[in-house]
């Protein structure tokens, strides 16, 4: 398994089917309260609208309708997103960093003008 160290932190790279996924929790490993903040992160109505933006541009099999459901009860105090386990959900916010960061960066690795 890869690892990279950002700001004196090891992240794991877990490679599937060619893909890479960073670690999320590792990530936050060095914060305090670090897992709250992920929670916090994916209560967030701004997120989940983002996500749902995301999805629908990249994923060939989004449930449009499911997603509704779930937008429309974001940001609300019982709200938490789930459907799946903790290791999954992990898993698929990984993907989703990965590809927020390969669209900040083109094939070259260059930076693309902000």
């Amino acid at each position: 398994m890869a690892k990279i160290k950002v700001q004196n932190t090891e992240i794991r790279i877990t490679s599937i089917n060619d893909k890479d996924y960073i670690s999320l929790t590792d990530m936050v490993r060095n914060i305090e309260n670090g897992l709250a903040l992920i929670e916090k992160w994916l209560r967030n109505k701004n997120t989940i609208e983002f996500l749902g933006i995301w999805e629908s541009m990249y994923n060939p099999d989004f449930n449009s309708p499911e997603f509704e459901g779930i937008k429309n009860a974001a940001g609300l105090n019982r709200f938490i997103l789930s459907g799946v386990s903790q290791g999954e959900r992990l898993v698929k916010l990984n993907k989703i960093a990965i590809q927020q960061m390969r669209v900040l960066t083109d094939d070259e690795g260059r930076k693309l003008l902000k």
